[in-house]
């Protein structure tokens, strides 16, 4: 954090409702984190000066600031730039899911969308991801909550906001099959369609990239192992610049046509290299459990 910070994390958490915050106050609570939820934005730096007057008793804060805010929420944007104006770092996690996921969340437990006035549903959901749309592009960590359980994402933010093990940067490693999309959460996007493939060996077929004989087949290509150097290579420059410009971690998303084999490979042999060179590591395998369930 910034020196001004005297030592205090700060987290805000911002999102779609629906996306999973309160899950995410939650962990954070469970992780020592003072939180507070639904804090009026022209709050903000006041409760902060507060924590940083704490006398060390509060080191980690996480202020969840959303649209149920109301007219409050306009006020955002400057508050956050009064932060960045005094010299306070904090970081900003923001949680969103696709549209039909949200309406599917919002069915199952009839809770009221805060903008539901707008009209539909639905209408309400694309007005909120509008009003975000800022926030969303200042956010240090993007987590696209639609196919992740929540055991996973509560994984996945001590992962990223536990200080326990220090302020190593974190690498979020992710296998994806591109007929089944993008991960939305991405920062850098690897396709690996272009490695030989071991769908077209009807022995490995069935197999994944957790399998050794898939990962020798993948690992013992020329191809791969040209390939693994450089961009090896090019990870290790671009992380301390990121690092640099204040960023704590990095999703990293490698796909393959359906996130069985190869991309599953590389990313379980990215992460031990990242794990070798002190970086805390956590890995999904989107689409493997996909294709096992299709057997």
């Amino acid at each position: 954090m910034g020196e001004k910070s005297q030592g205090l994390h700060i987290l805000i958490i911002t999102g779609l409702s629906g996306a999973g915050k309160t899950q995410a106050i939650n962990c954070l609570e469970d992780l020592g984190y003072y939180c507070v939820d639904n804090l009026p934005p022209v709050l903000m730096n006041k409760f902060i000066e507060l924590g940083m007057q704490s006398g060390g008793r509060i080191n980690k804060v996480a202020l969840v600031i959303d649209v149920r805010g109301g007219d409050f929420f306009a006020d955002f944007t400057q508050a956050l730039d009064e932060l960045q104006q005094q010299g306070i770092s904090y970081a900003i996690l923001f949680l969103e899911a696709s549209d039909d996921v949200l309406v599917r969340r919002f069915k199952e437990t009839r809770r009221r969308h805060p903008l539901s006035e707008a009209g539909s549903l639905l209408q309400a959901i694309r007005l909120e991801r509008s009003m975000l749309e800022e926030l969303r592009g200042r956010a240090n960590v993007i987590i696209d909550t639609s196919d992740i359980a929540p055991r996973k994402l509560n994984e996945k933010l001590t992962s990223l906001f536990s200080y326990e093990k220090g302020e190593a940067f974190t690498m979020n490693i992710v296998s994806f099959g591109y007929k089944m999309g993008i991960p939305l959460d991405s920062d850098v996007i690897i396709d690996v369609r272009f490695l030989p493939n071991p769908f077209y060996d009807p022995r490995l077929r069935p197999l994944t990239g957790e399998d050794q004989e898939v990962i020798d087949y993948v690992l013992d290509s020329p191809t791969t192992q040209s390939f693994l150097r450089r961009f090896l290579n090019l990870l290790k420059f671009l992380i301390p610049h990121y690092v640099k410009e204040g960023k704590t971690n990095l999703a990293l998303s490698i796909g393959c046509t359906g996130g069985q084999h190869r991309s599953v490979v590389l990313a379980d042999y990215l992460a031990r290299q990242f794990e070798r060179m002190g970086y805390n590591t956590i890995t999904r395998h989107r689409d493997v459990a996909k294709h096992k369930l299709e057997e």
